[in-house]
């Protein structure tokens, strides 16, 4: 997988000192292959907040239509949590190419605003609104940033009991909405 190829090259040499060809090379492709995917490198190092986003979408589609928007959310990220553990030293030096490059601290930002109101639309979808009112749609920023937190604390080491840490959290983050 390309992508693989590329966060291998980014850990081994940091993400400043590797180039496209390096990874084309690398993953034996071509060029035209890898921008078939990916505009840039910058693309390459979004996927996992891309995929670990999806995550909670689907998390959240699965959910039953009975459930509440907090309680749904709660489970989603629960569910990340589990993905996140599952795949610690893989996001942990992620992590670190991030750090090391100044282009990338100061460019890589988390989840982006407009993929938090995704979730938020999606949350009010379950209800059979067209839009999140505020309340739907800081509820979902502020479970976000929970997770954020625990996710920092988690990868360095300061979360003994990691996913009941990340679910006292995101309950405290998720003040319960008006369907609870």
């Amino acid at each position: 997988m390309t992508a693989e190829t590329a966060w291998r090259l980014f850990i081994e040499r940091g993400y400043d000192n590797v180039t496209v060809a390096d990874i084309c090379a690398a993953a034996e492709i071509a060029p035209r292959t890898f921008h078939r995917y990916f505009t840039g490198k910058d693309d390459v190092i979004a996927e996992p907040v891309r995929y670990m986003t999806s995550l909670v979408a689907r998390q959240i589609a699965a959910a039953p239509p009975e459930m509440s928007d907090s309680a749904a959310l709660r489970k989603a990220i629960h569910e990340l949590g589990i993905f996140v553990i599952d795949h610690r030293d893989w996001l942990g030096a992620l992590r670190a190419v991030i750090r090391q490059s100044p282009h990338l601290s100061a460019t890589h930002q988390g989840v982006p605003p407009e993929r938090e109101l995704e979730l938020s639309r999606q949350l009010a979808a379950r209800r059979g609104e067209a839009e999140p009112d505020w309340r739907l749609r800081l509820l979902v920023a502020c479970s976000v940033a929970a997770f954020r937190i625990w996710h920092d604390d988690y990868l360095r080491g300061m979360t003994a009991d990691p996913l009941t840490r990340l679910d006292e959290m995101v309950t405290a983050a998720s003040r319960p909405d008006r369907d609870d």
